[in-house]
């Protein structure tokens, strides 16, 4: 994220570059980049003869290198965004020429989503000297809460920790659906409102009481009875909470309840950063390692992989996700 300020205050600032290759597997941030400069290098009068849209599928190597040494009419710059740039990967030797000498007027802007170039060739090394290299990367998940609270708080609201770790588990770690429930969100309630847990199960669906964080929750403090309501609560409603997802969840805690365990020291600002959550929810981990030891943790880590081969049909015939999460939860609980 941090990267991806750095480039858009230069661009604020017009400190610009001939070239932005924008590429990597977290196209939320790739598109911040391009839509940016789409919407603030020119104004509304020069883009009509200036700022160009192409698609790698639709043109040639040759075609685009053509457009890129136009000159701007009545304007500083033209800029040109190459989009599914990665269509264009047979035909990067014909761009090795532009690299080496780009023209200054034109800002030529590549979205090479889900691929990484091969910076090992010529062409590559030739565009590194005059071009921003930008690569998005997937946010692991400890980052995504500071995210979504960045992304409120720039629009006037803030959010419980609750609410945003109900956002992560059901929807993923993927910006772009998460910003787009948000918005959608912000649309309904007025700014300055603090996004609880009841508001995103109202507006968003997510139940607050029946989810992957709250059966974590239980689990770590041995509630029985809870940890019950909410497996029946997924075998009612499968669709909403895949056996999958539930899987991953329990696999990350136990994983970090083990990496708890391995810790000496116990502040809970250095255990949040070493387990990867956020500060808030650090507690719930300490009441957790009382009641799964080290060995418990290690056993509770077989039971969950062994569940996730049946589920996949190995060894047992297409069984029903309610009776393998019921199996799950037993073993766990009472190895």
């Amino acid at each position: 994220m941090s990267d991806t300020k750095k480039i858009i205050e230069d661009i604020k600032n017009r400190k610009l570059a001939p070239i932005y290759f924008l590429y990597g597997n977290e196209p939320y941030f790739i598109d911040e980049i391009s839509d940016y400069i789409a919407n603030n290098v020119l104004d509304e009068g020069e883009k009509g003869f200036n700022q160009m849209v192409l698609y790698g599928r639709d043109i040639d190597m040759g075609e685009l290198v053509e457009n890129a040494k136009r000159f701007p009419m009545m304007a500083d710059y033209q800029v040109i965004i190459v989009k599914e740039a990665q269509d264009l990967a047979r035909h990067w030797d014909k761009f090795e020429s532009y690299a080496k000498q780009p023209q200054p007027t034109t800002i030529l802007v590549f979205n090479y989503k889900y691929k990484t170039p091969d910076k090992r060739k010529k062409v590559f090394k030739e565009m590194a000297k005059n071009a921003v290299f930008f690569e998005s990367k997937p946010l692991y998940e400890n980052k995504v809460l500071p995210w979504i609270n960045s992304h409120l708080k720039s629009n006037g609201y803030n959010i419980e920790p609750k609410a945003g770790q109900m956002l992560i588990e059901f929807l993923g770690t993927e910006i772009a659906k998460i910003k787009n429930e948000l918005d959608k969100l912000m649309i309904i309630v007025p700014a300055g409102t603090m996004i609880t847990p009841q508001l995103i199960e109202e507006n968003i669906g997510i139940s607050k009481d029946y989810n992957n964080f709250e059966l974590r929750k239980a689990l770590g403090s041995r509630d029985t009875v809870k940890v019950n309501r909410i497996i029946n609560y997924f075998a009612e409603n499968p669709k909403d909470n895949p056996l999958v997802v539930t899987i991953g969840q329990l696999h990350s805690f136990f994983v970090q309840l083990l990496k708890l365990h391995a810790m000496t020291d116990r502040n809970p600002q250095t255990v949040a950063r070493q387990i990867g959550v956020s500060p808030f929810f650090v507690q719930e981990y300490f009441t957790a390692a009382k009641h799964y030891s080290m060995k418990h943790c290690s056993h509770a880590i077989k039971i969950i992989r062994d569940i996730d081969m049946k589920s996949k049909g190995v060894g047992t015939n297409k069984p029903q996700q309610h009776d393998l999460l019921q199996e799950l939860i037993v073993n766990i609980m009472y190895p």
